[in-house]
């Protein structure tokens, strides 16, 4: 194939005619390509199989790590082993491209591979290498492992998506309408656009869109700024050079905070998330707006279809067959990983998406008492299932996984699985009676996972976070735990006070209105996962999101 003037291979739509190129650190595409950490790289995935099935004018940009994040095995007491192995991809094409960026003053060759769209139903997507023999072992390592822990690697990352990646559309010939960011890990991009057109701010404000996840000033990348400038990742402008085109006297560098300043337009994964991003910048002058377009799923890769099929047609019998079938197969694994069987009859909780501190994934097991009695509950018994990954390097979040690891040897129905990765995920959600979500409030930019899991016959339970607001109606296709009320807010409550709450209140909603509504009065629940599965088809749908992409940024600049 000649990837010379590149164009998308399939017919483009004339509403989706702007050219756009979007950079994400992470692609969830499918289970065999492991190039992705978590919810970041799932709503990347579910972008471009929606621009596919919409015919954008789109390509993906990213990075071929090759190590992927970790593979997630267990040690000899079952506790979680952190392990790397590289990855082979027999479908990836060899584009011929190799191109040198400069990182640390020193030049480092670049590779591309491509994806095909045909492969697996995606937009185009090129994916960057230094592993060549052409480099040092050094540069060799810049991807290996995404996300490095080491400061100077993960910069150096962060260089070879932005100016890489923009170095490449060069070499294809795409000449991109729009440079789209997701996350601010390209940002070192806006540097070399800049001195390309020829120190403008103006033309980056014309083409350049950024999308922030992180609800959080806190959260948001910063670096210190003569380590960027020692890094090369501001293409030869100096330090003072780059303060005064940001606009901040700061010595650490704010990658979200430039890519506010130098964008168009931004948005928020949710409307609950535009507010805080909006309430969390406006102190900052010069950023560019910041509306909120809601993260969205792929129906079409994620849902169970067969559900989805006897829904419509109204036959119930078949339905709960089909939902029983989906948690035998799930318990399958649950069996082959810990050795307990679990009952398809059975209520299945399961909680499982990326570990991090906020997520609070322990929060259930924290009141002893009364997990004790929920899972020695005889009237109404329940099963639990936890999964997900920890930063490998993230030592209280690995902490709290190896915790659960301990506590479910007392208990013959709970499981703690690993390999939580795509394939694994959907099992877990054709599984799960009820998906539990417990962030800590305003802390979820969005959270996706609960969408998926609506896909696949499961009822949402979540703290009313990122999405949820705009999904959850209690009782009706989900349950939420309530805002505290009485002149309480989250944002003003303590840590172990907000804890304390969210707890009760789930105990609370799981022993008196769930429990009893799935055991005593059946076709009632199964009411409620259909008004999910309803509700979640097209409003949660990625082509809805990708379409107000192109509606509310691409076509604003």
């Amino acid at each position: 194939m000649n990837f010379k003037n590149f164009s998308v291979p399939y017919p483009v739509q004339e509403k989706y005619s702007r050219k756009v190129a979007y950079f994400s650190m992470e692609f969830a595409i499918h289970q065999p390509l492991k190039i992705y950490s978590g919810g970041l790289g799932f709503l990347a995935g579910s972008h471009l199989r929606s621009a596919y099935e919409l015919g954008q004018n789109l390509i993906g940009v990213g990075i071929l790590w090759k190590y992927g994040y970790y593979d997630q095995e267990r040690n000899h007491d079952q506790t979680l082993e952190v392990t790397w192995n590289e990855k082979w991809y027999s479908f990836l094409e060899d584009t011929g491209i190799t191109f040198q960026i400069i990182i640390h003053d020193h030049p480092v060759w670049v590779k591309a591979w491509y994806l095909n769209p045909e492969t697996f139903k995606t937009a185009p997507l090129f994916l960057l290498s230094t592993d060549v023999p052409e480099n040092d072992y050094v540069s060799q390592t810049i991807t290996h492992r995404l996300y490095d822990a080491n400061v100077a690697t993960k910069l150096a990352q962060f260089i070879l998506l932005g100016v890489g990646g923009a170095k490449l559309i060069e070499e294809i010939g795409f000449s991109p309408d729009i440079y789209h960011l997701n996350e601010a890990h390209g940002i070192s991009a806006a540097f070399y656009l800049y001195k390309k057109w020829n120190q403008q701010l103006s033309e980056l404000k014309k083409r350049l869109i950024f999308t922030t996840h992180t609800p959080e000033e806190a959260g948001n990348e910063k670096h210190d700024i003569y380590l960027c400038h020692k890094m090369s990742y501001f293409c030869g402008l100096s330090v003072e050079e780059v303060k005064k085109l940001y606009q901040h006297d700061s010595d650490q560098f704010n990658h979200s905070l430039a890519a506010l300043r130098f964008a168009g337009l931004a948005n928020g994964v949710s409307r609950l998330h535009g507010e805080v991003a909006r309430n969390m910048w406006g102190k900052f002058e010069n950023i560019c707006p910041i509306i909120s377009i809601t993260n969205s799923q792929n129906w079409k890769y994620w849902a169970d279809k067969k559900l989805y099929q006897y829904m419509e047609t109204g036959d119930y019998a078949a339905f709960d067959d089909r939902k029983r079938y989906l948690k035998s197969r799930t318990f399958e694994i649950v069996a082959d990983q810990t050795g307990k069987l679990f009952d398809p009859s059975v209520f299945t909780i399961v909680w499982a998406r990326r570990f991090a501190g906020y997520k609070r994934a322990t929060l259930l097991t924290q009141n002893e008492e009364r997990f004790d009695a929920l899972l020695n509950n005889s009237k109404y018994p329940v099963q639990i299932i936890w999964a997900g990954k920890p930063y490998p390097v993230d030592h209280p979040a690995i902490s709290e996984f190896n915790m659960l690891v301990h506590l479910s040897r007392k208990y013959k129905n709970m499981a703690v699985l690993t390999g939580y990765e795509l394939a694994l995920s959907k099992r877990l959600k054709e599984a799960a009676d009820l998906w539990l979500n417990t962030p800590r409030v305003p802390r979820e930019a969005s959270g996706t996972s609960g969408m998926t899991a609506a896909m696949n016959g499961a009822v949402n339970f979540s703290t009313y976070d990122g999405w949820i607001p705009e999904f959850v109606r209690h009782g009706v296709n989900g349950f939420r735990v309530p805002p505290p009320g009485n002149g309480k807010e989250y944002t003003t409550m303590a840590v172990h006070e907000q804890d304390e709450y969210d707890l009760e209140k789930i105990y609370d909603i799981l022993e008196k209105e769930i429990l009893p509504l799935y055991y005593e009065n059946y076709n009632a629940w199964r009411e409620i996962i259909i008004n999910g599965m309803r509700d979640v088809r097209f409003q949660f749908d990625s082509n809805r999101m990708a379409d107000e992409y192109y509606s509310l940024l691409y076509n604003r600049l």
